[in-house]
């Protein structure tokens, strides 16, 4: 049993080294471990523990020391050193993730696609539709991007790549642990201050425990300014006074971890883990198009209040010579929101006289403003069973079965106060519109891979995966049948005799959504792997990845269908002069059928078609240099060029094209020509990181410095949209921190953004582009566009303690 966790410290420790950065953690053993296994970077992207130079895919891992010294504290902060991501993001917890360029500009709603890139915490799914868990970063062991389809292994949700948060396990080697603070401050904004820290306890010879927890306080930088809006049609005016408030988006965020693991004999380890967090954010991250930089106008009161947490299980063990795994984990998240969405109601009334509509009991009409309260309830369960073959053998396999149930009960109530009781909807106190939903998604799965060394270079690997997906939606969206006669409760089911079927989801007047899709399939990944030396392999690989169908709630959209995802990819892993020098890269060609594109349509609801097909041209490289014994330096880069090659028209249906009408005699206009350039995500993107390392006297110093670049990105695929909103420009930002430490205490000086960029994360919009963007200058205050900005220039201290 020694021997055995004597390794499992080696590959634990190994894990926390990223291109010639080191970790001590444990003492003496972690020195011991350390000086065996020099620049070994262990990762488990294909579901074993392997060196990452001798896996044959494209895979970048920012291990424990790594992240600390760049400063990571959540999914902003990581991402900007991830090449081939790419993602688009409102504020906390509500990021959309991509590799390589495969975006088509999708807007999270809660009822459209599912994302294409899995989110993974150790060995479950933590992938959520409107946005990823925004996990605070600390006591991890490393940070994994898989770029490129990783269907195979992964599933579903990883259609075009993969990002695995993988924590660092209860250690039995000794009683140890760290306490971190930090106070910063932001440019043109407020305070904030850290702190975390770690304890990790061996309570046996073969069991201990891990305690982590972390409190996070983000000062804010955004002005909500004061202002005032004239409803045209009503001649009503009213202002945000109640609301101005300098620096108002600050974030609160607190959570913790306890990992407890038991060896049961020399060959059964149980690992059961709980993680929660709770992160309220307020106000805007955006700032506003025709106002100074970091300033915005909001009505109405702007709340995120994310909690979540997961209870997790993993046994490890063997049956003869082969690992039998079982990975489960149960997840419930509550996000309790309210937002501003008086653009709406000022640019229908302007545009459309609406605000006519909206009057009291007494007839009289009120003020049409409009804002949202949202209930959203996540609930997620995941179970894997999977059984590997010996990995030191020249046939390897890999394989098992899937399951995954996740559940999003949606409540949006659009609130405008002191309406009528005939236009309310029924149940509630003052909505004009509700959405009250049931959305359950469903993934069954067998999957398995073949690896066989047909000599000591080459190996050739073969997989698959059956899979099976479910999808529904079912509840009600819409008005009251007092002020609407086609749409809300009017259009509910009812019996033959008329009356109103009973609702079937709670808090709803009645029901008017109940669809169901589902298909069956495969996909599959070929992989021929030659080693030219000990240090250096290449490959190449052709794998698929899929993202499942789902339902339109706009009753008179047909579902919509899988997409799916085929990567050509040749590869290269290289090191040299004895891991002094490592470069490793990728070039590939994607086609991608069948696309799910989401985008408002009448009444702003959003839908979804399979839109057509695209092709990505891409490579991707990263290296890493030890230039002397305290200098090394780390770049990464990649570069997409992703467009469409068919023509994307407003009826997306094979037996119409762009000069013929469609049904009903609807003009099917063409939306974007065959060639146009996907959204989102930029041509290139890159970094850069440089560190050295020097003794002053008994302490050890360090200077370093990052710097990341992200290029030009459009904001839509379709053009007339894209002309109105406009196109995301190229930024670039530095940072820099200098420290000392004296084994177990240190300091550290640090400057994120230095130069205070201004880059422009995300474009968005309250309503559709030919409403709220004003194309045509009717209104006198023109588009309101919401940039989401780059973080201002932050200056931090930071102290921790290792004991």
């Amino acid at each position: 049993m020694q021997l055995r966790n004597h390794a499992r410290i080696k590959a634990a420790l190994a894990s926390g080294v990223l291109l010639g950065s080191t970790m001590l953690t444990a003492p003496a053993l972690a020195q011991e471990a350390q000086d065996a296994i020099g620049d070994t970077i262990i990762i488990t992207a294909q579901k074993r523990e392997e060196n990452l130079q001798d896996v044959p895919i494209a895979v970048v891992a920012l291990g424990t020391q790594k992240l600390q010294q760049l400063q990571v504290q959540d999914f902003d902060d990581y991402a900007r050193y991830l090449p081939s991501l790419s993602y688009q993001s409102l504020g906390p917890g509500s990021a959309n993730v991509y590799f390589r360029g495969v975006a088509s500009g999708e807007n999270a709603n809660h009822s459209t696609s599912l994302p294409s890139v899995g989110m993974y915490l150790d060995e479950q799914p933590i992938t959520t539709i409107q946005g990823n868990l925004d996990i605070h970063i600390y006591d991890i062991a490393r940070v994994e991007a898989l770029a490129g389809p990783q269907g195979t292994l992964y599933g579903a949700s990883s259609q075009a790549g993969t990002v695995k948060i993988v924590t660092n396990r209860p250690d039995t080697s000794g009683f140890y642990g760290a306490v971190d603070a930090e106070v910063n401050t932001v440019a043109h904004g407020e305070e904030g201050y850290v702190l975390e820290g770690f304890i990790n306890a061996p309570l046996s010879s073969n069991a201990a425990i891990r305690v982590v927890g972390w409190y996070d306080k983000d000062g804010g930088y955004i002005d909500n300014i004061p202002g005032s809006l004239t409803f045209p049609t009503s001649g009503i005016t009213f202002d945000n006074t109640p609301y101005v408030e300098d620096d108002y988006n600050d974030v609160e965020t607190y959570g913790g971890r306890v990992a407890l693991e038991i060896d049961l004999n020399e060959n059964w380890t149980v690992l059961p883990t709980v993680m929660g967090q709770k992160q309220k954010s307020y106000g805007s991250f955006a700032q506003e198009a025709g106002l100074g930089e970091l300033q915005v106008q909001q009505f109405n009161p702007e709340r995120y209040n994310d909690r979540w947490f997961q209870a997790a299980l993993t046994i490890e063990g063997k049956i003869g010579s082969w690992d039998l795994t079982y990975a489960g984990a149960y997840m419930k998240r509550k996000i309790n929101s309210q937002s501003d969405y008086v653009d709406y109601a000022y640019f229908y009334d302007a545009l459309y006289e609406a605000g006519g509509s909206f009057y009291d009991n007494d007839g009289e009409l009120v003020n049409p403003n409009q804002y949202i309260v949202g209930i959203d309830r996540f609930k997620k369960q995941s179970h894997e069973l999977r059984i590997a073959s010996p990995a030191d053998k020249p046939l390897r396999f890999i394989g098992g079965v899937f399951y995954q149930r996740q559940s999003h009960n949606i409540e949006q109530n659009y609130i405008i106060d002191n309406i009528a009781d005939a236009i309310t909807v029924p149940g509630t106190d003052s909505d004009i519109w509700l959405t009250k939903q049931l959305r359950i998604d469903r993934d069954y799965a067998a999957f398995g891979e073949l690896s066989y060394d047909l000599t000591e270079k080459l190996t050739l690997s073969g997989g698959i995966r059956v899979y099976k997906y479910k999808n529904s939606l079912e509840g009600f969206f819409g008005y009251s049948d007092g002020f609407s006669s086609r749409t809300g409760v009017a259009a509910c089911f009812r019996d033959s005799g008329g009356a109103l079927l009973p609702p079937t989801i709670d808090g709803s007047p009645c029901t008017n959504l109940d669809k169901t899709t589902s298909d069956t399939d495969f996909i599959h990944k070929l992989n021929a792997t030659y080693k030219l030396t000990d240090d250096a392999l290449v490959y190449a690989t052709w794998s698929r990845g899929f993202r499942p169908g789902g339902v339109n709630r706009r009753g008179t959209l047909p579902p919509y269908g899988a997409d799916e995802l085929d990567n050509y990819e040749l590869g290269w892993k290289t090191t040299w002069a004895g891991g002094a020098f490592r470069w490793n890269g990728a070039v590939y060609y994607e086609k991608w059928t069948n696309i799910q594109l989401s985008f408002l349509g009448a009444n702003g609801l959003t839908e979804v078609r399979n839109a057509g097909d695209a092709r990505i041209w891409g490579i991707e490289s990263d290296i890493f240099i030890r230039a002397s014994e305290g200098l090394t330096f780390n770049a990464g880069f990649s570069y997409n060029d992703a467009q469409i090659t068919k023509d994307f028209c407003l009826i997306a249906n094979p037996q119409f094209d762009c000069t013929l009408p469609g049904p009903e005699d609807e003009d099917n206009a063409l939306l974007a020509p065959s060639g146009t350039r996907l959204p989102v995500s930029a041509k290139f993107k890159g970094n850069a990181f440089a560190r050295y390392e020097f003794p002053v006297g008994e302490l050890e110093a360090h200077f370093q410095g990052g710097l990341v670049y992200e290029g030009k990105r459009t904001s839509d695929l379709r053009l007339y949209e894209r002309g109105i909103v406009g196109s995301l420009p190229s930024y670039t930002t530095v940072d820099v921190s200098a420290g000392v430490t004296n084994g177990s205490w240190s300091v550290e000086l640090y400057a994120r953004n230095l130069f205070d960029s201004r880059g422009q994360v995300t474009r968005t919009i309250q309503c559709g582009e030919s409403v709220c963007g004003d194309p045509d200058g009717v209104t006198d205050i023109g588009g309101k566009f919401y940039t989401v900005v780059t973080t201002p220039r932050t200056i931090g201290l930071k102290v921790g303690t290792k004991f």
